[in-house]
């Protein structure tokens, strides 16, 4: 059976449209890093150079070789880490320009580095990019977090992040680190800002 991560892993991809806790297992990605406003044309050609890679994997069976331990899946949706510089921090309103972030894509367990060097393989082959020369492969573990689906613009994030902060305090917990992550369930260049499916996550830990 196809495992599709909106109804196999409900609880890290379809949250509730309120905080909650949730335990975020190791997981493996493809990602890249980059620093200035995510309207940006290099922002957009780090996304595709992402997704190409990610297609490369989810596409081996298909060009002759089939990985160990490999089964049917969708690929991941893209996701953000994001922070800001020091210089930013500063600012009362957020400059976008000086956002720092990791975008990255999910990749299946059965993923190893030898998967990797041959998506890494294919790509070059099929859709150079310069680009490709800055992702790396990783693995990533966020552990207990708080969590919540944001249905809206992403301008319009702090909204939830106020009812985030709330539940935090609420349940004696502190932030492990001031970045959040932002999963991306919608694709904004087909879904008008209003309607678009935003999960939030911080991690945390219980208050001493």
């Amino acid at each position: 059976m196809k495992h599709e991560w909106r109804k196999h892993e409900k609880n890290l991809y379809v949250p509730k449209s309120k905080p909650e806790l949730v335990t975020v297992p190791e997981q493996k990605f493809f990602m890249i890093k980059g620093k200035g406003n995510p309207n940006s044309e290099e922002f957009s050609e780090k996304i595709n150079v992402l997704y190409s890679l990610s297609y490369a994997v989810r596409m081996m069976p298909k060009g002759g070789y089939t990985p160990e331990g490999y089964f049917e899946y969708t690929v991941y949706p893209l996701e953000g880490i994001w922070d800001l510089t020091e210089e930013g921090r500063k600012l009362t309103t957020l400059n976008k320009d000086e956002l720092v972030y990791t975008i990255m894509i999910r990749q299946p367990e059965f993923v190893t580095e030898e998967i990797i060097e041959k998506a890494f393989e294919n790509v070059r082959k099929k859709k150079p990019h310069p680009l490709l020369e800055d992702v790396t492969f990783g693995v990533m573990e966020d552990g207990l977090s708080v969590q919540m689906l944001h249905v809206g613009s992403y301008d319009e994030e702090p909204q939830s992040f106020v009812k985030m902060n709330e539940f935090i305090e609420t349940n004696s917990l502190d932030k492990v680190t001031l970045v959040h992550r932002e999963i991306y369930l919608s694709d904004a260049r087909k879904v008008e800002p209003a309607k678009l499916k935003t999960v939030l996550r911080y991690r945390v830990k219980p208050r001493n």
